[in-house]
């Protein structure tokens, strides 16, 4: 009789231990009128997602430079470091949205070419196709923005140039672009060319993507209606735009943690923030 009960058991067993994790699915695609071509994807799924009709909070999670929509997954172990925190209870479970920003062009805005709009891409294509084919809340409430390096900067101008859709944002690292003609012969994944390089198009680069002056000019009300996590290693190079940021925020009365910690500009250090960010907007994500 007991026999009977074992493939019973074996099933139960199988299944709660395969509830118990998330998957990633990197290969997705969506068509682009505005890049003009396929934009690929990739997208971590929390565990119950498959056994449950519910909707999730939703995080925008940004690569950096040279990296592509498979970066926070294959160095930065997003399915093992987003399992964990939500299983030992310190994230809510999420869908988790990785975009590719450095195929056929890299960056997160509008080139001053204007043949690599990325940011139109990402509000007027992106957004509206994953919040539809996805089970997400489609609440400010219940988005969130982060990036490392290249995506720290692009979190920074997401949520500032939007505070009307995200709640949340969690710049690592953030590369915050040229912050002088000097500076712009390093910055050429942002559409610069040699004819680039003059006081004019500095100007107006800066006026629309330099996240310091974008902070500058907005009002502290619009500043607060997003909660601010921003993180940057000791020893990385951007740490001075980045302390930066910190005192002009504080200028500003603008509220925000600010977190230096040990660590370079590496994945090392971006996989021991991610748990930390997880936390952050998930206390927030949580009904108060």
């Amino acid at each position: 009789m007991k026999l009977r009960f074992v493939p019973v058991l074996l099933f139960f067993l199988y299944f709660v231990s395969n509830a118990q994790y998330g998957k990633v699915m990197d290969d997705l695609s969506l068509p682009s009128k505005i890049l003009k071509g396929e934009r690929k994807f990739a997208v971590y799924l929390p565990p119950d997602y498959d056994s449950s009709s519910r909707s999730y909070p939703v995080l925008y999670l940004l690569h950096g430079y040279t990296d592509d929509h498979t970066g926070w997954i294959q160095f930065g172990e997003v399915l093992h470091i987003a399992d964990r925190a939500i299983l030992n209870g310190e994230s809510t479970a999420m869908i988790i949205v990785m975009p590719d920003a450095d195929t056929g062009g890299a960056g997160y805005t509008n080139a001053l070419s204007g043949k690599w709009n990325y940011e139109d891409f990402f509000f007027e294509e992106f957004m509206p196709h994953i919040e539809e084919r996805f089970r997400i809340k489609k609440d400010k409430r219940f988005r969130a923005i982060a990036g490392l390096s290249m995506g720290g900067g692009g979190s920074f101008i997401y949520a500032l140039r939007r505070p009307d859709l995200f709640s949340y944002a969690a710049p690592l690292s953030a590369s915050l672009g040229p912050q002088s003609l000097e500076e712009m012969k390093d910055f050429t994944y942002l559409g610069y060319t040699s004819s680039n390089h003059n006081q004019k198009d500095f100007e107006r680069y800066s006026n629309r993507n330099n996240p310091l002056q974008l902070v500058e000019n907005m009002k502290a009300k619009d500043l607060n209606s997003v909660r601010w996590y921003i993180d940057c290693g000791d020893d990385d190079f951007l740490y001075k735009s980045n302390s930066l940021m910190h005192i002009k925020m504080r200028e500003k009365n603008v509220k925000h943690e600010f977190r230096i910690r040990d660590g370079g500009h590496s994945w090392s250090y971006w996989r021991a923030s991610l748990p930390k960010v997880l936390e952050f907007i998930s206390d927030h994500f949580h009904q108060k």
